[in-house]
């Protein structure tokens, strides 16, 4: 169960650079209960501000279900461990993003 949820999470992170946008953190609706998580949720919505309107809906949208998944796993204890370890690994791709630095 935890390589799939690593998997979730590594595919979600390609999903958005491959469509080349960020989803907003405020629509996730909050924190997920790992530090990974909420720092990558913090930096992708800066990204997120900073782009086009026309962009940016999407991207939103796409974050909330996301983040959404991501509340899901963290429910238990093995999916917060998985959570940890995906997260840090999107929020190093993250710092390779031209558009978010």
């Amino acid at each position: 169960m935890t390589k799939m949820i690593v998997g979730v999470i590594a595919l979600c992170g390609l999903c958005a650079f491959a469509c080349n946008k960020k989803e907003e953190a405020s629509a996730s609706g909050g924190a997920i209960g790992v530090q990974e998580c909420d720092d990558y949720i913090k930096q992708y919505q800066a990204c997120i501000d900073k782009m086009p309107a026309a962009s940016k809906s999407t991207a939103e949208t796409g974050f909330k279900v996301q983040v959404d998944a991501w509340k899901a796993s963290a429910a238990t204890a093995e999916g917060k461990a998985a959570l940890k370890t995906g997260c840090k690994a999107t929020l190093d791709a993250l710092a390779t993003n031209p558009l978010c630095k």
